[in-house]
């Protein structure tokens, strides 16, 4: 019964008060939250990311992304592209995100500049009704079957299979070389998302997401390193909130010559949720991290935190590299 109990509760949460999920690693996929980080270097710009989140309940959440961006200095705009697939209770619910993203840079010097972003998603989100087992359905003897093993009928009035809608979701980057702050509005134009009533009439509107997130740079010694500091530590913060979902990250992310490493602390304002603890190599145009959730909340170990992965693909080459010599907050993000 609680195993029945949680699933239900998990459901519950995943259908009605569903928003997009969060990387921990948000500076590794930052176009999710915010459309002005599309397009930080003058080359193509390559992420791929995965979460699971919960795996000791078997496939609770599972979350795929791939996305790309290049920043062109001629037209002092940048371009980018994602794709983001999530999978809940597997695949009783899923969605499925594109997003075509634009920014446009406003540059006072070549380390100081605002961005405008902006996002526009296409998404498709699916239910499963025939795995869903309602109230009605259970007898205490034979379960969610008959003694002939048909399942029980229900009275429950099942919805529409799947919706699609469209989002848009502006931002804002500000930069400079002693920090960087960033705000952003997800789901603008508060699309209906409601998979309820037969031909999906129901009204479920997403709540307008709210995004700000802030940092800076601190260099570690002296650097020969004529593509960006060798080494450095980045305090660094994100708030999110929608609707009646909040969190706030805190810590600092370190790149020390190849390594790196991180620690933040996340709290929904109701309770303290995770540490979030993340090692990682960058070498050339590669970047590959892992990163652990330590639930610290009441859920404790029961859940299994969450795990993920991220790789980046920055094809920026040494001379442009060397051309850009970058001295601002943004290296995380590169």
């Amino acid at each position: 019964m609680k195993k029945i109990f949680f699933i239900g509760c998990l459901f519950y949460q995943t259908i009605l008060w569903a928003q997009q999920p969060i990387y921990s690693q948000y500076y590794a996929a930052p176009m999710q939250l915010n459309p002005a980080f599309a397009g930080l270097v003058e080359a193509p710009v390559i992420q791929l990311s995965y979460r699971n989140q919960w795996p000791n309940i078997p496939n609770a959440y599972q979350t795929f992304s791939a996305g790309y961006s290049q920043y062109f200095s001629k037209m002092n705009s940048s371009f980018g592209f994602r794709a983001e697939g999530d999978v809940a209770a597997g695949g009783l619910y899923s969605s499925v995100r594109l997003s075509g993203l634009y920014v446009y840079d406003i540059r006072f010097d070549k380390n100081s500049y605002i961005r405008v972003g902006f996002d526009a998603s296409i998404v498709s989100q699916r239910l499963n009704w025939n795995k869903l087992v309602f109230l009605d359905q259970l007898d205490l003897v034979t379960g969610t079957s008959n003694a002939q093993g048909v399942p029980n009928s229900t009275q429950e009035l099942a919805g529409t299979n799947s919706r699609t809608y469209l989002d848009f979701s502006p931002g804002f980057l500000v930069n400079t070389a002693y920090f960087f702050a960033g705000f952003s509005l997800r789901h603008l134009n508060a699309p209906n998302e409601s998979l309820m009533g037969a031909n999906g009439e129901g009204t479920d509107e997403l709540p307008v997401g709210f995004s700000f997130q802030a940092g800076s740079q601190i260099k570690i010694g002296n650097s020969n390193n004529k593509r960006r500091a060798s080494s450095f530590i980045s305090p660094n913060l994100l708030w999110y909130k929608e609707g009646r979902s909040q969190q706030l990250n805190v810590g600092a992310y370190v790149k020390y010559q190849l390594f790196l490493g991180g620690i933040w602390f996340r709290h929904t304002f109701t309770n303290a949720d995770a540490v979030i603890l993340m090692v990682g190599i960058q070498k050339g145009m590669l970047k590959v991290a892992y990163s652990y959730d330590w639930t610290v909340s009441a859920l404790g170990g029961s859940t299994g935190g969450a795990h993920e992965i991220t790789l980046l693909f920055n094809f920026e080459n040494e001379k442009a590299a060397y051309k850009n010599r970058y001295n601002d907050c943004l290296g995380l993000f590169r």
